[in-house]
C-alpha cells in the first residue's frame, strides 16, 4: 500500500525546503502521515487485517520518533507542520 510518485511527488514539493529535498524531517513525517491515513482507511474496511495493522503501528511509532526529534530541534518549524497536518502534538 505504497503512495503513488505522484502524490509522492506533491507531498515532497509542499513540505520540501527545497524541490528535491525528500530527507528533512518534515517531508518524512508528511510522507508517513499520508501512509498512515490510508492504511487507517483500509482498516476500517477490513477489520481482520492484522498484518497491516501491525505495520500501521510501526509507522505510526517511526512518525512519533521523528516528530519527537524534530521538536527537540526546530519547535517553531514543528508547530507549524503539526498545523498543516492537523495532528495532534502528543509528544
Amino acid at each position: 500500500m505504497a503512495l503513488d510518485s505522484a502524490k509522492k511527488q506533491e507531498i515532497v514539493t509542499k513540505y520540501g525546503r527545497t524541490e528535491n529535498d525528500t530527507g528533512s524531517s518534515e517531508v518524512q513525517i508528511a510522507l508517513l502521515t499520508e501512509r498512515i491515513s490510508e492504511l487507517t482507511d483500509h482498516l476500517k474496511v477490513y477489520k481482520k487485517d492484522h498484518a497491516s495493522r501491525l505495520g500501521l503501528l510501526k509507522l505510526v511509532g517511526q512518525r512519533r520518533r521523528l516528530m519527537k526529534y524534530f521538536k527537540r530541534t526546530q519547535k517553531d518549524a514543528y508547530n507549524k507542520l503539526i498545523d498543516s497536518l492537523d495532528i495532534r502534538d502528543n509528544i
